[in-house]
């Protein structure tokens, strides 16, 4: 995966109660274990969230706090071709998808649910087919209390 496919690799984290963004270099976003290491710099009251959007393909939402990681996979079928779904895949312990499986998410749907995003809601996002990976992200940042913010860096 060449770094241009990553459409952009976002940390959200809370510090004294305020959300807080950074830019990731899109390196880190090539490889689960990099993307998650990079999480370990941030302070974290309730978790450091990564999220990541690939070539307008899938999306990964990446959560560490201390020695815990939840993951969501907003598509399964990424696994075969994309090395940063395939970390996930692995993480998650998933068997390969086969040729005819439809695109579905994969991995903690309640990933935000304490942060305001219910499982539900985020599974309603990712089953819709009309929407890109970033418009996903936008939302999630939103409903959770960063779009603004979220919008600035993504642009």
């Amino acid at each position: 995966m060449a770094e241009n496919d990553v459409d952009f690799a976002i940390a959200a984290y809370r510090d004294e109660g305020v959300w807080q963004l950074a830019e990731l270099h899109a390196s880190l976003a090539e490889d689960i274990d990099d993307l998650l290491g990079a999480l370990k710099r941030f302070p974290s009251e309730v978790g450091v969230l990564a999220l990541v959007s690939v070539n307008d393909e899938f999306f990964v939402i990446a959560r560490s706090l201390g020695s815990k990681v939840r993951l969501l996979l907003s598509d399964v079928t990424a696994v075969t071709d994309w090395p940063l779904a395939s970390g996930v895949a692995d993480v998650l312990d998933l068997p390969d998808p086969e040729d005819d499986d439809v695109p579905q998410p994969a991995g903690d749907l309640d990933i935000v649910g304490d942060l305001g995003m219910q499982a539900m809601e985020l599974g309603l996002l990712c089953d819709d087919r009309d929407l890109y990976p970033d418009e996903v992200l936008s939302d999630v940042a939103r409903r959770l209390g960063f779009g603004d913010d979220f919008e600035a860096l993504v642009g």
